[in-house]
């Protein structure tokens, strides 16, 4: 089992950053449209995805939007962090194989344990794929906690 270990409200500090990386793979297109609902073909049929702008099957956007979320509750604030709010405005594709790096940056600590939180996604080449923004409730005090191992899920 992993731990995570996460940054309380006292000790946070502007500019401040921490990252979070996953390839985007066959399966998990399959399973966060199974999760979400969301059977867009540009995200499930290649044939149709080729007669798209895109020209190939493209993940969902909110599985970027996922990613964010998993940075920010494991990585930075980590775990404890309750979410606000979130902006995000989709700059580019991301295509099956692309591997998403999260960065985070605190931007402003607000009264109250607010804090504004950069939440940027790059693609393997570094193109920004995602530019938001976060508000979150940041904790208060310091905790490791063990992340749970997810049991093996099949697709069929």
């Amino acid at each position: 089992m992993s731990q995570s270990s996460n940054t309380p409200y006292d000790i946070l500090e502007i500019g401040q950053t921490a990252s979070y990386s996953k390839t985007v793979e066959e399966r998990d297109i399959q399973l966060f449209a199974a999760v979400s609902g969301d059977r867009n073909p540009v995200h499930l049929d290649a044939e149709y995805a080729a007669t798209t702008m895109f020209k190939q099957r493209i993940a969902h956007g909110m599985f970027s939007g996922a990613l964010i979320s998993a940075a920010v509750a494991c990585e930075l604030p980590g775990p404890g962090t309750i979410y606000l709010g979130q902006s995000m405005r989709f700059t580019a594709p991301v295509k099956l194989g692309d591997t998403l790096t999260v960065r985070l940056e605190i931007l402003e600590k607000l009264p109250k344990f607010r804090v504004r939180v950069a939440t940027r996604v790059f693609n393997q080449n570094d193109e920004l794929v995602v530019d938001g923004e976060a508000e979150i409730l940041a904790p208060r005090k310091q905790q490791t906690v063990e992340l749970a191992e997810l049991p093996p899920i099949s697709i069929g």
